[in-house]
């Protein structure tokens, strides 16, 4: 078996992808979403109009994406505070399969709420 210890076909690197590609995307919704609360208070009319635009189903979608990304940073952050600070280090996989499992399951379950 080949020893995948510096490997980036890793579990542990393909969650720190995950981590760091969800943090990303994460910081780059945060300006979007305050620009969108402050419609509420310059706004009101424009505000309405951007609710009813966020119906679409393509936006929906996208929000369900957004979950399933705050998920995996939530589940992968986690992760890392289990590794650091309980040296749960030895299956990176299963710790990452949980971190996807979670993330799915938070995803899925925003859909149906939606």
């Amino acid at each position: 078996m080949k020893d995948q210890t510096n490997s980036r076909t890793h579990p542990g690197y393909l969650a720190f992808i995950l981590h760091r590609i969800s943090g990303l995307c994460l910081a780059l919704f945060l300006p979007v979403h305050l620009y969108v609360i402050s419609l509420l208070l310059d706004d009101p009319q424009r505000f309405d109009a951007f609710l009813d635009w966020t119906s679409a189903p393509l936006v929906k979608l996208s929000e369900t994406l957004l979950i399933v990304l705050a998920a995996a940073h939530l589940a992968g952050g986690i992760r890392i505070l289990a590794i650091e600070w309980f040296s749960v280090s030895y299956n990176h996989a299963k710790l990452v399969s949980a971190v996807v499992t979670f993330s799915i399951a938070v995803g899925v379950f925003f859909l149906i709420a939606v």
